[in-house]
């Protein structure tokens, strides 16, 4: 039978069930405003009753039931949205980062008008329009100058401007690094917290929201998965790679690199590979660095270097003045000093590459003429060599356009003498270097015969900067010829930051070149040829990149800067959208309403008392039985 006093064990129960409620509700206010929790509730069931059927048993009717307990405390969590969250979440930073540094980079392409690079460039234009008119005026010679200070300093100032930008970058990506590393190690500390406390049996709630809240702050930061590999084992994927499993947890290091602009790589600390990260603010700062603002320094480069080259090209043949000739206008710094550009890539003391930035063939070509051969370049491009095709019925004009509009990092134009000219661009592979030609090999007769470049065709006369002495593929060098192809050794990188007017011109304004000697060797008074070419550059198609004039690079490079922070902050805006939706449901799901709570404070306060006053009930029948009954 039941005993005496289980009705007080009865009544206890329900006092501990209604008061573990209440302090859940109070646990659940206090936390309100707390970022990642989740509102809790207690789950009441009946306790076991005092006797089963499993069990031998009195002949009674029915169970004695035995009052209420707490089976257990849940947070209330929507796991199927908690995932989506963690999902969209590296979007929603990727883009906010994004948006945040273009507009720093907004900021250098909108230059007063007066200092920009496309101003002092029109001037420097207009100084030697100007000189043609007036091939004595030593006065227009001192603007030339001048005003190529000045387009020399807007180039610097704007080259000082982006690598400024890169190195903010670079900081923010170590720190980000850092902080990647702290939140995955405080994962897996609470992962092996976690699995004590279910051990004992317990939910371990608070410490489930803050995982929780980490998880997705790790991944607003990369895009990454989770997953659990059994009920116990907790795992965070990044790309894939396991970067915590259970209380282990991987890490991220930076290491310097020698690339192009000594940058760091992200790679993982065990293994040393370089990290793939697609989203979060991690991508797109290693984006932001390694793609967008290396073009726009390998943009800014290009343009100088080819301007510089093509002045330079014109300058060296005219004659100044004074009777001064082959001065080049602005001085550029090879390479390596080697004249066939031979270089020890690896130090062991061995030339083992050649680093070449231009080809100028022996014939002097009709850009409307066809061409009436047949084959195919191979040239070096992007992520290995590229094809470039040519036939019977193309034209001159028609192959140099092929070659342009490939995606190779090899461009192509006649120069002031009609003589194909093949020159290297900056390279995408950050591995690669600029402004060196890599690959030039030609099937047919184009590039050989035709145009004067190559001395053989096919694989066997191939030009190939993998070894030293490559220039003795181009014709007549290395053998004796009538005439022999032209090279120029590859610059020292980023000349946006060295190019400089020449110290002799400088000195001595006499020395600008205005117009060209004749069979005698002398210059005829106002000849102004020579000026008018320099100032013919600013519209002819030279190819800087994948553009045709200056003009055109100065109106894709503000234009392109201006769409990429336009498609940033659009895209910020749609994804705080959608998270703001995301979250706003999460919210209504698992956030606290305070209303709520108080009144579930207030149906427990009721079945408290009501529990109190039925053991105060009881207490009274106990006492009638104990105290009041007479033997």
């Amino acid at each position: 039978m039941g005993s005496t006093f289980g009705s007080i064990e009865l009544g206890k129960r329900s006092l501990m069930a209604h008061s573990q409620a209440i302090h859940t509700s109070g646990h659940n206010i206090s936390n309100a405003d707390v970022e990642g929790y989740s509102r809790q509730r207690v789950e009441l069931k009946a306790f076991d009753p005092l006797y089963r059927p499993d069990l031998s048993r009195e002949e009674t009717p029915g169970q004695i039931g035995q009052g209420v307990t707490v089976e257990s405390i849940n947070r209330v969590r929507d796991e199927m949205l908690d995932k989506r969250i963690v999902a969209q979440s590296n979007q929603e930073s990727y883009w906010d980062t994004r948006s945040k540094y273009y507009v720093m980079l907004e900021q250098i392409y909108n230059e007063p008008d007066e200092i920009s690079i496309r101003t002092t460039m029109d001037k420097f234009w207009e100084s030697w329009q100007e000189l043609s008119l007036n091939p004595e005026s030593t006065a227009n010679r001192q603007a030339i100058v001048e005003r190529g200070k000045s387009l020399i300093n807007s180039i610097r100032n704007r080259d000082t401007a982006l690598v400024g930008v890169a190195n903010i970058i670079n900081s923010d990506i170590e720190a980000t690094v850092e902080q990647f590393n702290d939140i995955a190690r405080q994962i897996a500390g609470l992962n092996k917290e976690i699995i004590q406390s279910k051990a004992m049996g317990d939910n371990p709630n608070d410490l489930l929201d803050r995982r929780d809240l980490l998880v997705e702050k790790l991944s607003k930061i990369a895009n990454i998965t989770t997953e659990y590999r059994d009920p116990d084992e907790y795992e965070v994927h990044v790309n894939g790679k396991i970067l915590v499993q259970g209380n282990i947890a991987r890490s991220f290091t930076v290491e310097p690199v020698l690339d192009n602009y000594g940058y760091s790589r992200v790679v993982w600390s065990d293994t040393k590979d370089e990290i793939d990260v697609k989203g979060g603010s991690l991508g797109a700062l290693i984006e932001l660095r390694d793609v967008d603002i290396r073009h726009e320094i390998q943009s800014l480069n290009t343009m100088t270097m080819n301007f510089a080259d093509l002045v330079n090209d014109v300058h060296r043949n005219a004659v100044g003045s004074n009777n001064v000739t082959g001065l080049d206008f602005f001085i550029q710094r090879p390479f390596v000093e080697n004249t066939v550009g031979n270089y020890d890539s690896d130090g062991d003391g061995i030339e083992d590459k050649s680093y070449i930035f231009r080809f100028t063939g022996t014939n002097a070509l009709n850009p409307q003429e066809q061409i009436g051969l047949e084959g195919q370049m191979i040239l070096s491009g992007p992520k290995g060599n590229i094809t470039v095709e040519y036939h019977p019925t193309d034209r001159v004009e028609d192959v140099i356009n092929r070659i342009n509009d490939s995606n190779g990092e090899v461009k192509a134009y006649l120069d002031r003498n009609n003589k194909l000219v093949l020159k290297a661009t900056t390279a995408e592979d950050k591995y690669n270097p600029d402004f060196v030609i890599r690959h030039v090999e030609d099937s047919g007769l184009f590039l050989t015969g035709y145009s004067g470049i190559l001395a053989a065709s096919g694989e066997e006369g191939a030009y190939d900067y993998n070894q030293a002495d490559a220039v003795n593929a181009l014709v007549g060098i290395g053998a004796e010829a009538e005439r022999t192809a032209q090279f120029a050794v590859s610059p020292v990188e980023n000349p946006s930051t060295y190019v400089e007017i020449n110290e002799r011109i400088r000195n001595d304004v006499k020395n600008v070149a205005a117009g060209f000697a004749d069979h005698n060797g002398a210059v005829s008074n106002g000849d102004g040829r020579a000026a008018v070419e320099i100032a013919a550059i600013r519209n002819t198609k030279i190819m800087i990149g994948h553009e045709r004039t200056f003009d055109d690079y100065f109106a894709d490079s503000v234009t392109q800067v201006g769409l990429m922070g336009e498609q940033a902050e659009t895209n910020a805006m749609s994804q705080h959208a959608v998270m703001d939706d995301l979250r706003s449901l999460r919210d209504s799901i698992s956030g606290v309403n305070i209303d709520e709570e108080l009144a579930d404070i207030m149906k427990f306060q009721h079945g408290y008392n009501a529990a109190a006053k039925y053991v105060t009930v009881i207490d009274q029948m106990l006492d009638t039985v104990i105290n009041r009954l007479k033997v």
